[in-house]
């Protein structure tokens, strides 16, 4: 069964002024389509619950989204376990609407690439000048060592990012080339710092693109979206399609990006073995972090590849794979909370370095959505 609630909130008092709620089976609708995968009747192993009351819930906590977070139109959507979907539309946003991913990129990327690692066309051990002929990393330099993992892990020991990254007139190999260059000798050693920053997710790619004899990222992509049906007006296109910034370079709806979580979530898309690599903690001492944007709001999050594992703490005091996710710079907040099994997104366009706002957006809800996620 799917849920779709299109409504609108005041702007400046947050309350909900309007609201739809329409219940259909299987089908399509501007909050995207899911298909129940078991029944919400009650069982002898748990207490019923009113399904439609703990939708209320989550449609009146949102009224105390603060003030500061409504500056533009969002739309929230979780899924449960068992497909039924609930979606919440601010503004003129729907789950429809098209939005620049910023980092919410970095999840779609890393997947992209694992899943070469699955087909056997990289290793997670492999280097880029074992896929890039003209990397330009000396092998006296302590850099020459560094591996696919620890790129999409941010451990690479890259930590300058050249502009070139950002110019769309520019040639995305010439670029990665710069980015050795601006790098080398740089005296850090692979796997010992954390320093997010998008050109380590670029070198990746380029290594990508070269294993699979392709002639570009967006031929990659374009492969990943044959084969899975994900993303099938998605694109990488910022700063270009020509140059394209993989750790904050796409387009995207927001159905779609549910989507992904969803087929993320029901491995589908690695292999159980690639799964678990994928969601290990990375960033563990004795590793450092040397920069995190998560400083901001005084949270210790640790790094997968191409996702972080969440900890609401100063210090690191938690258990990864409790909830993974990718925040965007612009609001744009996708999760998978594997603690109480339900996936989630809130898909926003906000000004660069407002992704406090979709963190302040889901946590405003969170507690009305757990429990309608256990809801049996």
């Amino acid at each position: 069964m799917k849920i779709d609630l299109d409504l609108r909130l005041a702007a400046r008092s947050g309350i909900v002024v309007a609201a739809l709620l329409s219940l259909s089976g299987c089908g399509g609708s501007d909050g995207g389509s899911a298909s129940s995968g078991g029944s919400s009747s009650s069982s002898s192993s748990s207490t019923s619950c009113d399904i439609t009351a703990r939708e209320a819930a989550i449609t009146a906590a949102f009224g105390a989204v603060p003030a500061t977070d409504l500056d533009v139109g969002f739309s929230y959507a979780a899924e449960r376990s068992d497909g039924r979907r609930y979606v919440f539309n601010y503004g003129a946003s729907t789950m429809n609407t098209a939005y620049e991913s910023a980092s919410t990129s970095k999840m779609v990327s890393s997947i992209i690439i694992l899943r070469l690692v699955d087909q056997g066309y990289l290793k997670l051990t492999d280097r880029p000048q074992d896929k890039i002929a003209e990397w330009p990393i000396a092998s006296t330099d302590p850099l020459y060592t560094m591996t696919l993992a620890q790129l999409l892990s941010f451990t690479s020991g890259l930590e300058v990012e050249p502009g070139c990254i950002n110019l769309p007139n520019a040639d995305m190999a010439s670029c990665v080339g710069a980015i050795a260059t601006a790098n080398a000798n740089n005296g850090v050693t692979p796997g010992t710092r954390f320093y997010y920053d998008s050109s380590h997710m670029q070198v990746a790619g380029l290594m990508a693109v070269r294993a699979r004899g392709l002639a570009t990222w967006a031929d990659v992509f374009n492969e990943f979206r044959t084969q899975t049906g994900l993303f099938p007006t998605g694109t990488y296109d910022l700063p270009s399609v020509s140059n394209p910034r993989l750790a904050g370079g796409m387009h995207w709806k927001g159905v779609e990006y549910l989507d992904f979580l969803k087929a993320l979530k029901s491995g589908t898309l690695l292999t159980s073995s690639m799964m678990s690599e994928y969601l290990a903690d990375r960033t563990a001492a004795p590793v450092t972090i040397a920069y995190s944007p998560l400083q901001k709001i005084n949270e210790d999050w640790h790094y997968g590849l191409g996702h972080w594992n969440e900890c609401q703490s100063a210090t690191w005091n938690c258990q990864p794979m409790q909830r993974t996710s990718s925040p965007g710079a612009y609001g744009a907040y996708p999760y998978w909370d594997h603690a109480k099994n339900y996936i989630g997104i809130v898909a926003r366009q906000g000004g660069l370095g407002t992704y406090t706002s979709g963190l302040d957006i889901e946590r405003t809800v969170r507690p009305q959505v757990e429990a309608w996620a256990a809801c049996q």
